[in-house]
């Protein structure tokens, strides 16, 4: 079961939030074998976040994977995570970071 968490410090309508899980949910098929079908998101809204020393709008994106995954196959959710941040909360993609967890 994949597990996506969002932390940001930006405000987030329940629309957003619907808009994010479901490209979360689209994005997650990057990783060969895994679906929405057992992917679970958590979003946390204006979380106080910095980075470098700023506190501009950001993000913050834990991703657990169960078994693995290769590094293209990361590198491709990357860059839709910060296309889908972009689109949906503004948030600059050299402001996001990305992190992932085999379990």
């Amino acid at each position: 079961m994949p597990f996506m968490q969002l932390k940001t410090n930006v405000a987030v309508t329940e629309q957003q939030e619907t808009l994010l899980k479901t490209s979360f949910g689209s994005a997650i098929t990057a990783i060969p074998g895994k679906s929405e079908t057992w992917l679970m998101v958590g979003i946390e809204p204006q979380y106080t976040l910095y980075f470098q020393g700023s506190d501009a709008p950001a993000a913050m994106v834990e991703v657990s994977i169960y078994g693995h995954a290769d590094s293209s196959a990361c590198n491709a959710l990357t860059e839709k995570i910060c296309n889908i941040l972009h689109e949906q909360l503004s948030t600059d993609p050299s402001r996001i970071y990305v992190k992932y967890s085999e379990t």
